[in-house]
This record gives structure tokens, sequence and C-alpha cells, in this order.
């Protein structure tokens, strides 16, 4: 589910909008599993000042210097896709050579180990980069779908993480989500939480070059843009 008429956010400032990151642009893979359209990732990161590509090529996902994994789709269905296409393998193989990666929305939730989004509601394997699982939202009070804006409650290690560099505490950012990381997923890659339905994470960070969000970055008008040049400069290792 996905809206694409999005209110400007100007909690960032205009300088965030007008601003452009001085580094030579890096390539881009915006990882393509057949579930949707990656467009507006691609924009978003071009006018963060990459150069973005969209591919289902397994070469071109292990070689890539930097990859982006978009929020698109259902767990057990993206995992099918990248098992069997050789897209898991490779994004695996781009890691292992310390490629800078973004996981979205759904490309969040699959870098952990399993996901319950499936047809019979049965656990998927997920990619297994980090520890924890991905489980629906539940409320008798709050509508589901989370759908719109929200906060981000930046954590201690979100306050010193580059992504959110020049990030203010309780930025707005847009969600559309059913499902969202669980209670297993250890405190220690906790970049940011966001409450609703109940506290989950909604960023991590590795500690090294591997990121994920909740929120669609490329629909978060000055503040994701920012954070998309954020990636970009470390995509960049600037």
């Amino acid at each position: 589910m996905s809206i694409d008429v999005i209110m400007p956010d100007t909690s960032m400032g205009p300088e965030a909008v007008i601003s452009a990151p001085d580094v030579t642009a890096p390539t881009i893979a915006v990882v393509d599993y057949h579930k949707g359209n990656l467009r507006s990732v691609e924009r978003g990161l071009a006018d963060a000042g990459a150069k973005p590509f969209v591919t289902d090529d397994p070469e071109a996902i292990a070689s890539a210097q930097a990859l982006v994994l978009p929020g698109v789709g259902s767990f057990g269905d993206a995992m099918t896709y990248l098992n069997e296409s050789g897209q898991a393998q490779a994004i695996h193989a781009a890691l292992d050579h310390g490629a800078a990666f973004l996981g979205i929305c759904l490309g969040l939730q699959l870098l952990f180990e399993r996901g319950n989004e499936t047809d019979d509601g049965s656990w998927a394997e997920g990619l297994g980069v980090l520890p924890g699982s991905a489980t629906r939202l539940e409320s008798t009070r709050l509508k589901v779908p989370h759908v719109g804006w929200d906060q981000l409650d930046l954590t201690p290690l979100g306050q010193t993480c580059p992504l959110f560099e020049g990030v203010a505490q309780s930025a707005n950012v847009y969600f559309t989500h059913s499902f969202a990381l669980a209670d297993d997923v250890p405190t220690s890659v906790i970049t940011a939480y966001t409450h609703y339905t109940r506290s989950f994470a909604s960023a991590v960070w590795d500690g090294t070059k591997v990121f994920g969000v909740q929120f669609h970055p490329e629909k978060s008008s000055g503040t994701g843009l920012h954070i998309l040049r954020n990636f970009v400069r470390i995509a960049a290792g600037v």
C-alpha cells in the first residue's frame, strides 16, 4: 500500500531542501525484486546527488558500490523471489565486500532473521544480516496499516548515526506499513523508535555501513531528502 500525496515537511529548515552534498556522485543499485514501482526511490537518490540504477541482475547487485533494498510487497513473497533469483546471495556478497546498504520499509525487515507476513502467517526466513523478527502491528483502537507522518525518537546510537547526522529529535517522516520489527531486535542496533500501536524500531544500524528505516525517506520531504543525502555521503566514503 502506498500513498503518493505528501505534505511538505519543513522540520529540517530550508537548507536541507536546497543544499547538495559536496561529494563525487556514487553509483547506487536499487534492487528490483519485481514487486512494484521503484522509480520514486530512484528519483529520490538522484535528487540526493547519487547515480542510481534499478537492477534485477545478481551480478550487478553483488558488485555494487552501494545498495538500496526498497519496501514493496510482503516478506514471504519478497524472500521467495530474492532466493530463487540469486539476489539474496548477491546482497550478501555485496555486504561482504563492504558495500553501503539502505533497507527501506520491507527492505529494513528483510535484513532480519524472519517475518510472518506470509499467506498463512507462518514464519519465513529473512536475509539474517541482523538478529530478530518482523511481526504485524495489532490494535483495536488505531488503524492498521499505519499510514502517514509520524515521529522519530532517536536513541543514543541514533544521535551518533551518520544516516541521521543533522536530523532533529522527533523529526517527522512518512510511513505506510502493517508490519514492523518486534521486541526481539537487540537494542544495540536500534537508532530510532516510533510509537504507533506499540513502540517499534523504526531505524537500525549495524555500526558499519548497513542501515535500515521503516519509513519512506523518498516520500518524507525535506527530512527524507536530507537522510538520503547522508546515505549518498556514506556510499561515497565521505
